[in-house]
């Protein structure tokens, strides 16, 4: 058998040394995981010194033009691959519903997930379907069971996310169900996106203590210390950096078309900041 090329272990090793990290950082306290959606903000948010970094399906997919969930699995597989080598904080993938509906091919697409290094992944229970937005609840379970048999022994946290609340059904008795079954059924953190309310919160994070819970925050609805005082132990922030950078150019660009001024620049960063960044590798 011929040995591995140096490169590939050496890959292997950081991957491996980040997902340890990434797991530790789940043990205790609280923290913000960062959605950027290009090599470029993610380098820029590892400046600022977050722990980790999270990808964003809709902020990918805007910036290849294409509507959140519109970006093939291939595209979606070299995106994740790419972030996770761009940077030396761990990464966290937003797997969208793992890109099937059967629990084996979730499985099958899940273990090509994890050889492109990134710390964690999610998998969600939306069907993209209106008339039935959520996986039947027996088939959401085996959903999230064949995801962590894919990724036992990898170091790799799973995350499962139950989106009712952005899918059209915001019930928290049924959202709290399937967020305990999930982690009965293994999932290492939990995840309900459009969960806003103290009761909301504190009813998940207690269903499913001790695991930890991740709550999404896309608008100035609460603070940091205040999610860490009920129990919260990661933030994430999905597509509302994308959406803040999308609405700095769009202000811009229109002012521009409609007025032929630039006072929208007076916001940009200065070219010698991002140069300073980037000369870096």
């Amino acid at each position: 058998m011929n040995p591995a090329p140096a490169g590939s272990a050496r890959a292997a090793v950081e991957a491996d040394a980040k997902r340890e990290t990434f797991r530790k950082l789940h043990a205790s306290g609280c923290f913000v995981i960062p959605n950027p959606w290009d090599r470029g903000s993610a380098r820029y948010l590892q400046s600022l010194g977050f722990k980790a970094l999270a990808t964003t399906s809709s902020g990918f997919a805007w910036s290849r033009g294409r509507t959140d969930n519109g970006v093939s699995l291939e595209d979606v597989l070299q995106h994740m691959e790419d972030l996770a080598a761009s940077v030396e904080v761990p990464v966290n993938a937003d797997f969208e519903g793992g890109f099937a509906v059967d629990p084996a091919g979730v499985a099958t697409n899940v273990r090509r997930a994890v050889a492109t290094g990134v710390a964690g992944l999610s998998i969600e229970d939306s069907t993209g379907d209106s008339a039935s937005p959520l996986f039947e609840f027996e088939l959401a379970v085996e959903r999230v069971r064949a995801a962590v048999a894919a990724v036992a022994g990898t170091g790799v946290t799973l995350v499962a996310r139950s989106e009712g609340f952005i899918a059209g059904r915001p019930h928290l008795a049924e959202t709290v169900r399937r967020l305990a079954a999930y982690a009965e059924a293994g999932a290492d953190c939990l995840y309900a996106p459009g969960i806003r309310t103290r009761e909301e919160i504190t009813g998940v994070v207690r269903a499913v203590a001790p695991k930890p819970v991740n709550v999404l925050v896309g608008s100035s609805f609460t603070t940091v210390a205040e999610l860490a005082a009920l129990g919260v132990r990661r933030i994430s922030v999905g597509g509302a950096l994308a959406r803040a950078a999308w609405g700095g150019f769009a202000r811009a660009a229109r002012e521009l078309a409609q007025t032929g001024t630039f006072t929208g620049f007076s916001i940009a960063l200065p070219s010698s900041e991002l140069e300073e960044l980037f000369k870096r590798g």
